[in-house]
């Protein structure tokens, strides 16, 4: 009793030499003090932690919402015709994705109600919450150029580029993109949601002691786990609907493409992408859906015409001995396939483009044949690699063909069919052949002359991310073709571009003036016309070698780009892209230009059509210079990045099979003012939709049994 005073006085002088000491120490030590004894005196009932839960959840909302608002904002060249109420349906769409994804990121959270103990553990709940909200900002920015590129929201992409040479990678996003800004704009966020989510800590806590039982008797946090439990399904599954939880088709309810794509969740497919390339590769194959005979007989209408005959029947789908008429042949024994990187025909002028973009590739279409509804099988330039070179399609589950133990086998392309007859080969390429294991893919097709990146000697310009110029690429040609040509053997070529290549690195005194106008896509158009007049200067030099009148050119672009357009959920204009034939009696024969839809696969037996002689090949495309006339030709494609939607294109209609989703049939056009209108009565579509299945499943089934070549030794007849 009598000790009570200096108790007290003890007390009294300790907490003010405490207080003195803190405000003696500095401010951002005094905060975090200040805030580590609020919280060890306090507690946390079941409803402050529900409290919190949903104050982080609210929080988490907020930023997912703001991301998408950045999102739209930065790619809003693509908004086009999309009415503020389609947005905001996009924005609706959006938030049952996220709400799916805060879920996930608050389940510990939930699990939390259980134990006292791990309600008062805010610190590491905050860890998690602080760490799951950076990394999917993060992702978000990200996405911001990745849409602008790809026109796609984050996918299997993302992870076959940190698969490639991370040099090269780093290299491409240090020089195309603002990466310090993007690092500072993160770091400072980061620290707001970490300032954000203390503040909410601290707002849903008591004082300790203030009620009996401060974390809820077990019956309670059982009945609260239970009810939470049940609202974080229902919300997980974004849909009152019985079966499948919400999918990736539920967002498309609009008829704009951005606003389609807009209301989807970037992290979500991200890790979509992530579990299945983790997952047995086979579950991303196209699915069986006929008989295999019934699937035989469908493609094999589709590929044969009356100069085909079919062999080994068997054992391959569409091996066969094709003999051209002689009226179609040409008067040449080389070839020279150039391969223009990202040579969208959305802007070449020769099909309808009004803005000047290729002024060369225009004046040398009126020299050959140029055909104006072409289209890329796929979206990279691996597919268009293998498409052209080994006219095999681009496959789901077989995106990147190159790189997989079945990209081993001896496909029926180019290097195989002509290698059989004599012909000596040659690859010209601005970067390294170890991407995309080109060297690899195409050593093992046949080609057995390989010059890149370190087998130039001075060039012009050396971009530092991916190699030299295309002006020093085809100065290179030039060389190694006149040589080709002294040795008496014919030959043939692949030629491959790359300036026009994020991040557009061109020399510093460009030969030509760069584009303006086009907003963001000004620099990629400038790469654009600095390719096409390399291209330019290489045919002006070329055309006084005298191998130059026995030799065939074809130029076709690997794949497309984006633009303001969106022509059906495939976006169409990414795989639009020209082919132009330049050859001894080419235009006199078959006529300046060519309306018959073809794809890639097409320009091999093409080729060989213009050749002469029995050829037998296993061509997953038609000589489109020996089609009946009147034929609307076909072809079909499909994106990269894991997108498991594919189509086929028929004439000025496209069949559009999105994954989980009812097929759809368009009308589209090209050109300067290019459209898709949806069908609504399309009395062939179930002959489209067997034709797009037959084709997928007997060119997958080829693939897996290694019989795609054209014969069952690899080589020709």
């Amino acid at each position: 009793m009598f000790s009570s005073r200096p108790a007290g006085l003890a007390s009294l002088q300790k907490r003010r030499a405490s207080a003195r000491q803190f405000q003696e120490s500095p401010a951002g030590t005094r905060d975090e003090a200040s805030f580590q004894q609020s919280a060890a005196r306090t507690s946390c009932s079941v409803r402050q932690h529900l409290a919190f839960t949903l104050a982080s959840a609210a929080l988490l909302m907020l930023l997912y919402s703001l991301l998408r608002l950045a999102l739209l904002i930065y790619n809003r060249e693509q908004i086009g015709a999309a009415s503020a109420a389609t947005l905001a349906e996009a924005f609706f769409n959006g938030s049952r994705f996220d709400l799916r994804l805060v879920v996930y990121i608050c389940a510990p959270l939930v699990l939390a109600v259980l134990s006292r103990r791990a309600m008062r553990a805010r610190t590491p709940l905050r860890v998690w919450l602080i760490s799951s909200a950076s990394l999917t900002l993060f992702l978000g920015m990200l996405e911001l150029d990745f849409y602008r590129e790809f026109h796609q929201r984050l996918n299997d992409l993302v992870f076959q580029y940190l698969k490639e040479d991370p040099r090269t990678v780093l290299s491409m996003l240090w020089h195309g993109f603002p990466v310090f800004r993007y690092l500072l704009a993160w770091f400072l966020a980061t620290l707001a949601l970490g300032w954000m989510f203390k503040r909410l800590d601290l707002l849903t806590r008591s004082p300790a002691g203030t009620g009996r039982g401060e974390g809820g008797r077990w019956p309670i946090r059982v009945l609260a786990f239970s009810l939470c439990l049940a609202f974080t399904v229902l919300v997980a599954r974004g849909t009152l609907r019985q079966g499948p939880p919400l999918k990736w088709g539920d967002a498309f309810t609009t008829d704009s493409m951005f606003a389609n794509r807009l209301g989807l969740n970037g992290t979500l497919s991200l890790a979509d992408a992530l579990r299945n390339r983790l997952s047995d590769r086979r579950d991303n194959l196209w699915k069986a859906e006929m008989a295999d005979g019934e699937a035989l007989r469908t493609v094999r209408q589709m590929l044969l015409t009356g100069a085909d005959r079919l062999v080994d029947g068997d054992r391959a789908p569409v091996r066969r001995d094709y003999r051209p008429s002689p009226g179609g042949t040409l008067p040449v024994r080389n070839v020279v396939v150039i391969l223009m990187e990202s040579f969208a025909g959305h802007y070449v002028g020769a099909l309808g483009a009004p803005s000047g973009i290729t002024p060369n590739f225009d004046r040398l279409a009126g020299e050959g044949l140029l055909f104006t509804r072409f289209f890329s099988n796929g979206t990279h330039t691996h597919q268009g690699m293998f498409a052209t070179m080994a006219c095999f399609p681009n496959l789901p589950g077989f995106e990147y063909l190159m790189e997989t133990p079945e990209g081993g086998h001896r496909f029926s392309g180019l290097p195989q069919l002509l290698g059989a007859r004599g012909y000596d080969s040659l690859y010209v390429y601005n970067g390294d052949f170890a991407w995309d294991n080109q060297s690899g893919f195409f050593g093992s097709q046949g080609m057995k002359n390989f010059i890149g990146r370190n087998d130039f000697v001075d060039p012009v310009f050396s971009d530092p991310t991916w190699g030299v110029s295309d002006q020093d690429m085809f100065d290179r040609a030039a060389q190694e073709l006149e040589r080709r040509s002294e040795d008496g053997k014919p030959f043939y070529a692949l030629l491959q571009t790359l300036s026009n290549h994020t991040p557009y690195a061109l020399p510093e005194h460009l030969p030509m003036a760069p584009v303006s106008g086009f907003g963001e896509l000004d620099q990629r158009l400038t790469a654009m016309r600095y390719s096409d007049w390399a291209l330019g200067r290489f045919f002006d030099r070329v055309r006084h070698a005298p191998y130059f009148e026995d030799t065939l050119f074809v130029v076709v672009g690997d794949h497309g780009f984006g633009s303001r357009e969106q022509l059906t959920e495939l976006d169409l204009l990414r795989f639009n892209v020209p082919l132009l034939l330049i050859g001894p009696g080419v235009r006199e024969k078959f006529g300046a230009r060519r309306d018959i839809v073809g794809t890639q696969v097409d320009v091999v037996p093409t080729i060989m059509g213009r050749l002469g002689g029995e050829v037998r090949h296993q061509c997953w495309g038609r000589d489109l210079l020996a089609q009946p006339a009147g034929s609307p030709g076909f072809g079909v494609i499909k994106p990269s990045g894991g997108d498991r939607s594919v189509a086929l294109v028929s004439g000025d209609r496209v069949l559009v099979q999105p994954p989980g989703r009812a097929a759809k049939v368009y009308r589209y056009r090209l050109g300067s003012d290019p459209a898709s209108l949806p069908l609504a009565e399309v009395p062939d579509e179930a002959l489209l939709k067997r034709q797009l299945g037959a084709f997928l499943q007997a060119a997958t089934a080829s693939l897996l049994d290694d019989t795609a070549g054209a014969d069952d030794g690899g080589t020709e007849r």
